[in-house]
């Protein structure tokens, strides 16, 4: 939050509100995205890193994310809604993230049906 705020009062924002603008103060292009997103990898990433597929794209952060929430056991109806996606179109997607779990699964549901509060 501080390097936006920080950001904010230096750049303030565009006519439209957005954040980040063009010299012009246009929209940025995807160009300028990829640009950006290319050298922070390199800057954030050992050099093996940056040759594997580890971050590839801007759209993988948020992948991630959604998965770790996931993973994490929250409540799929939470992480929909704070990605913007409905039950359906998250479970979709991110199901796989949660393969393998069936032995958790099946360990709670056994200590349910033994009335075990573990």
């Amino acid at each position: 939050m501080a390097i936006l705020r920080d950001h904010l009062a230096e750049f303030g924002t565009a006519e439209d509100g957005r954040v980040f603008r063009n010299e012009r103060g246009g929209v940025l292009g995807s160009t300028a995205y990829w640009r950006v997103w290319d050298e922070a990898r390199a800057l954030a990433l050992t050099p093996e890193q940056v040759e594997s597929p580890l971050a590839k794209r801007p759209y993988d952060l948020r992948h991630a994310a959604l998965s770790t929430w996931l993973n994490a056991e929250v409540d799929p109806t939470e992480v929909a809604e704070r990605a913007g996606n409905s039950v359906e179109v998250l479970l979709s997607r991110y199901a796989k993230c949660l393969d393998g779990r069936q032995h958790m699964a099946n360990r709670r549901i056994q200590s349910l049906l033994d009335g075990d509060d573990g």
